[in-house]
């Protein structure tokens, strides 16, 4: 009987750390690594070309491990349901393993392939791995699942949490075996190849440097970066777009080249080794950033409605004006407003924004330009090298007030957020380059003189603050009255 194992690659492009992985090398040596290029992900239209460039980026790296350690990441190109059972079904695989996913689709879709697998006569096992604690982990008293941040982050942070997993233990003489030269032929056969497309073979064009490097490598090299300095002032530093002073992480955390569980151990010595309040209260900081990752996650796994719509009922026929105008003005970062203009355009030249602006951007498009949140959510999700659902869903239904959020009426004033945040306009002046000899203090405030606009072919405001946010607030009022007497006669 075959002793090969087939391991699927979604979300863990990885080798150390890798829960499923590591189960699959203790039962067998011959472990072969798979990844599918899912047209029903890549043709959907909220797919970032950045995000498609560093994804191949660190398969690319992936299959050169898998390579070091004798044997192969396989890829293929069709519908998992269909190209999964064929080849392991054409290679005679015994077992495949993966690792689970919170999101609608993928839970439909390993749904499909598992029966196929099933009933094809393969084994199938699965782990949770891209969390520190599986959705059923972390209920509240009543057993339901929270959808409030600080209950959960107290239940989150109060149970123990997993060491990083040996994928290869230094006992084993041999590390791995690949597939047969007549296996390998079987597979190819199936549609299964060796050789990585390019990102614009996909049809996804990304012609500027990727702002994080791919792979498992650069990954834990940046988190070694970050534990060595950044971490102890992540407090007093995170919310300044100007500064480096965050992980940057978070496509590393999107695409799995890290575990999670090696990130929260990092954390945990830092924790153990500073001397001051001032920096453990920092390292907590970070700690409850990757609680909010958790917290989206788990939401989404227990509420995939949020995938296609609000949480909160108010919002779920909300009369947004929806100005095509606005949003492509509010895209080009042409808004008239700089800090949010500076924002757009990292988004838009980097596929990078930094966590601050775009709660800022975000606010700003809901509550000033009365446009439906999820019009930005897809934009973002088009751009982002880091565009993760529950995260980018969480964020925006944050920012919209139409989320698991109790206080429902945040709205960010644009001059505030940057005189707040952007004190010396660095941030403005290296994203809008055209306002490099504004006085700071116009930069900030945002009134710049008609005049000095049109000399520096800056638009004008679009909308006026004040005046939009006294809308908004009435339309919510209105619809609350709505709902409330809609309840009523129900």
């Amino acid at each position: 009987m075959s002793n090969l194992i087939l391991f699927w690659h979604r979300r863990d492009l990885r080798i150390s750390d890798n829960i499923g992985l590591a189960a699959a090398r203790q039962e067998s040596q011959k472990v072969v690594g798979i990844f599918c290029l899912d047209r029903n992900i890549l043709d959907r239209s909220d797919v970032a070309p950045a995000r498609v460039t560093y994804m191949i980026g660190c398969l690319q790296k992936l299959s050169s491990r898998y390579s070091e350690l004798g044997s192969q990441l396989l890829i293929i190109q069709d519908d998992p349901t269909l190209g999964i059972p064929k080849l392991a079904t054409a290679i005679n695989a015994k077992e495949v393993f993966w690792n689970w996913d919170v999101e609608p689709y993928a839970k439909e879709r390993d749904l499909a392939v598992s029966n196929a697998l099933q009933q094809a006569g393969i084994k199938v096992k699965n782990f949770w791995d891209q969390i520190l604690h599986a959705p059923d982990e972390i209920r509240s008293g009543t057993g339901n699942p929270y959808t409030v941040y600080s209950p959960f982050w107290k239940n989150w942070s109060n149970k123990p949490k997993a060491q990083p997993v040996e994928t290869l233990p230094i006992t084993y003489l041999e590390l791995m075996t690949g597939l047969t030269a007549e296996e390998q032929e079987i597979a190819n056969q199936a549609g299964a190849v060796e050789t990585l497309p390019t990102a614009a073979s996909l049809g996804f064009i990304w012609e500027s440097p990727l702002v994080i490097e791919p792979g498992e490598d650069a990954a834990r090299a940046k988190l070694e970066e970050f534990c060595d300095r950044t971490i102890y002032e992540y407090q007093d530093r995170r919310n300044f777009p100007a500064v480096s002073g965050t992980s940057q992480l978070s496509a590393a955390l999107k695409f799995g080249v890290i575990g999670i569980r090696t990130v929260w151990q990092a954390t945990e010595i830092v924790m153990e080794t500073c001397r001051s309040e001032e920096a453990r209260a920092s390292i907590r900081t970070w700690q409850q950033e990757i609680a909010w990752r958790e917290f989206y996650q788990h939401a989404m796994y227990n509420f995939p409605e949020l995938a296609d719509g609000p949480y909160r009922q108010i919002f779920k026929d909300f009369p947004w004006e929806n100005d095509e105008k606005l949003f492509q003005a509010w895209c080009r970062g042409k808004t008239g407003y700089p800090i949010i203009d500076a924002a757009m355009r990292q988004l838009n030249q980097s596929g990078w924004m930094h966590n601050r602006c775009r709660m800022i951007v975000a606010s700003f498009l809901t509550k000033d330009l009365i446009i439906n949140w999820q019009w930005g959510e897809k934009y973002f999700m088009q751009k982002l090298i880091d565009g993760d659902l529950s995260a980018n869903n969480g964020g925006w239904q944050w920012s919209a007030s139409s989320g698991m959020d109790p206080k429902p009426l945040r709205i960010f004033n644009p001059a505030s957020q940057a005189q707040k945040f952007d004190r010396e306009a660095e941030y403005i002046r290296h994203w809008v380059p055209e306002l490099r000899r504004v006085d700071t203090k116009f930069l900030l405030t945002g009134n710049i003189s008609p005049i000095e606009r049109r000399l520096l072919h800056y638009p004008d405001p679009i909308v006026d603050h004040n005046h939009q946010q006294r809308k908004f607030k009435e339309l919510y009022k209105q619809q609350k009255i709505v709902d409330e007497t809609a309840t009523i006669l129900q």
